[in-house]
């Protein structure tokens, strides 16, 4: 028997590399033409969530997680890895939580590092996502696109969150984008692909924006005279 030290993490993966990839392909297809009409609510989100509109973007934003929880996590990705069921009843919380949130809007004033962090995870995950298929050799038909992928959907509520920082009970509005980022950050290293590191880069951007202001005023405090 091999001894099983002598495993790789890609060892254990349930699936082929271009089957993964082939998702993202089958799942723009299937919601074909939405794929072209998602841009025009990412950006009204980004607008409302930058001029304090929460009670109006979060549930466009919480639609667009359960579509994903459902057409693509539930229906294409689980098939394929069982583990995904759990990330599909993650993006159904998160769909929940917003909702709650919407209706009970407890926001903080954002940091100037937070809102530049927001819009520039926002405009990453609207933006530059979608071509990073074409930039790694493979087909448009591949691209991720908010509101049908979850990383860049993810990726852009990091940024909505930075924007208009949640309080209180909200707070745990983080941990969904989180986790998500995290698994998706673990899946496509196993895999090999390079594309890792952008979950992991807009989770560790998300993390300095968010603490900077905490870290800023501790130096202060520690500050002769202070």
């Amino acid at each position: 028997m091999t001894e099983w030290w002598t495993y790789r993490p890609s060892d254990f993966l349930m699936f082929a590399p271009r089957t993964y990839w082939r998702l993202f392909e089958l799942a723009n297809a299937g919601t074909w033409p939405l794929v072209l009409v998602l841009p025009l609510p990412a950006l009204a989100i980004w607008v409302w969530t930058a001029r304090g509109g929460v009670r109006v973007a979060a549930p466009v934003l919480a639609a667009c997680w359960a579509f994903v929880g459902w057409a693509f996590v539930l229906e294409r990705y689980t098939p394929i890895n069982w583990a995904a069921a759990g990330l599909a009843w993650l993006f159904f919380a998160q769909a929940i939580a917003l909702l709650a949130w919407a209706a009970r809007p407890a926001t903080t004033s954002a940091g100037a590092w937070q809102r530049r962090a927001g819009h520039a995870l926002v405009g990453w995950a609207l933006v530059i996502h979608p071509l990073l298929a074409p930039l790694q050799g493979r087909p448009w038909r591949q691209a991720e696109v908010f509101g049908i992928a979850p990383d860049p959907t993810v990726i852009a509520t990091l940024g909505v969150l930075l924007l208009q920082p949640p309080r209180g009970a909200a707070r745990a509005l983080w941990l969904a984008p989180g986790l998500a980022a995290a698994a998706s950050a673990a899946t496509l290293w196993t895999m090999g692909s390079p594309q890792g590191w952008v979950p992991a880069a807009a989770l560790a951007l998300t993390l300095f924006a968010s603490l900077r202001p905490g870290l800023r005023a501790d130096r202060a405090g520690c500050l002769p005279g202070r």
